[in-house]
């Protein structure tokens, strides 16, 4: 593929290379697409609880395991995709993840019983939990730092995709009558097929190649990415960065000198759950019933959730790699916290008129989508250092999962006993607590090598 694009200049070297930009965003975008895997789950399920609370006679505890069961699958993904990708490649691990996901959601729609029903839900929670750490690392190992903070949110944009397909599903398969839920669950193997024919279209990363002696090939990835001279410099630059360091096991993780940067992965991973995205994505239509709507509106109103996700997560990657990545973050807690204290006032009076409750809903959700829902995985995909980047994602995406488990698997019960308006508010504290953790102790990342952030935020290491 020829270098067609324009002359950029690297911030951090001064050099300018003929970046083609064409070719980075086929790769970033093919590989995002496992994003797809992660938000079509993240929404299909919404859709299906008032079938399957029947068809399983689920009380409110069981309704929570059925639906936050595949999060412990999630996180024995994250878990096992770290050693897959640093053993096999990364694309490897992400065709592992678009064949699993294909097949766990044939065998949730064939499920008779609600153990049969878990089972399958929580592998196929391992095909989105390894895609959720495989893609991000990919893209960030990939692509120009010139370019990488928006091409990794492509991965996030691809989530949102997902959830706004799953919600048009939903509608579509909503009327098809009991067996509704099972078509809702089969469906997904449509996109998760599509993606792992297009993964042979995109190479191996170039470090991971770097890693495993196989520079030749690097470098031909390399000079298509940014012609040879910018191949050259990155050689020495991943080269040297290794040969100070060699791969790390579970034990380098949680050595002294990588505990800063593990616990911000860890935090980061966190607040982005506990904040309470997942849990009202899942639980959409139920909190929309409870203003006194009807199914069918309900149902409508979750489609406008995804396309509102839709177009803030191109917002934010038209900023991330403009404004920076902290700057966004702070403004999308700020945002999140003010709409969710907005839409617990209405619910703790009552106040259901002129679509308030979406209203500020599409406002909370607007806040995640160009701040922490995209931004965080760039950041993730940014902080750890090379020895460790396979394992720290992975640990860092495994405590997101279960932060995500922790917080569906509770809405209802809290949403029960608390009410709507204190859950949402709990929420709200979580985005103000978060809100000065990041003004303190996230540094920006935006424009700088990983091998800059290793320096800046490890140091050269002298192992």
């Amino acid at each position: 593929m020829a270098n067609t694009a324009s002359t950029f200049s690297q911030s951090n070297t001064n050099a300018s290379y003929p970046f083609n930009q064409l070719y980075v965003v086929m790769i970033s975008s093919i590989s995002a697409l496992g994003g797809v895997l992660f938000g079509f789950d993240t929404a299909i399920i919404s859709g299906t609880i008032p079938f399957i609370k029947g068809f399983f006679q689920l009380d409110e505890l069981m309704l929570g395991w059925a639906v936050s069961s595949i999060l412990i699958g999630c996180g024995l993904g994250a878990l096992m995709a770290g050693k897959l990708a640093d053993a096999l490649g990364r694309r490897t691990a992400l065709f592992f993840c678009a064949f699993l996901f294909a097949a766990t959601g044939i065998g949730v729609a064939f499920a008779n019983s609600l153990i049969e029903f878990i089972i399958f839900r929580i592998a196929g929670g391992i095909a989105v939990g390894a895609a959720a750490m495989a893609v991000p690392m990919y893209i960030a190992e990939t692509v120009p730092a010139l370019f990488r903070g928006r091409m990794v949110s492509l991965y996030q944009l691809a989530i949102v995709l997902g959830i706004l397909l799953a919600y048009v599903v939903n509608y579509t398969l909503a009327d098809l009558g009991e067996n509704s839920w099972r078509w809702m669950f089969a469906s997904q193997a449509i996109p998760a097929a599509l993606f792992f024919v297009a993964l042979f279209l995109v190479p191996e990363t170039p470090r991971w190649l770097v890693q495993n002696n196989k520079k030749d090939k690097a470098y031909t990835i390399l000079s298509k990415t940014g012609g040879k001279a910018y191949a050259e410099a990155e050689i020495l630059t991943i080269s040297s960065s290794f040969s100070r360091e060699i791969a790390g096991d579970l034990k380098d993780l949680f050595h002294a000198k990588y505990s800063k940067v593990l616990i911000m992965g860890v935090l980061i991973a966190i607040f982005q759950q506990i904040t309470g995205i997942n849990a009202i994505l899942y639980y959409a239509p139920e909190i929309f019933k409870n203003t006194g709507v009807s199914a069918s509106i309900a149902s409508m109103q979750t489609i406008a959730i995804g396309v509102t996700m839709l177009v803030f997560t191109l917002v934010a990657i038209w900023l991330v790699d403009k404004a920076g990545r902290k700057k966004l973050l702070l403004t999308g807690c700020a945002v999140m916290a003010l709409s969710l204290l907005a839409v617990a006032a209405c619910f703790f009076l009552n106040f259901y008129q002129y679509y308030l409750v979406l209203i500020f809903l599409l406002v909370d959700i607007a806040g995640f989508s160009a701040s922490l829902g995209a931004v965080t995985w760039v950041i993730l995909s940014e902080i750890f250092p090379n020895r460790i980047r396979g394992l720290a994602l992975s640990f860092a995406t495994l405590v997101l999962w279960l932060a995500d488990f922790a917080a569906s698997f509770s809405f209802p019960i809290l949403n029960k006993h608390l009410g709507t308006s204190v859950t949402l508010s709990l929420f709200a504290l979580f985005c103000i607590i978060y809100f000065f953790y990041i003004k303190t102790s996230i540094p920006e990342t935006k424009g700088k090598t990983l091998e800059e952030l290793e320096t800046q935020l490890i140091g050269k290491s002298d192992d």
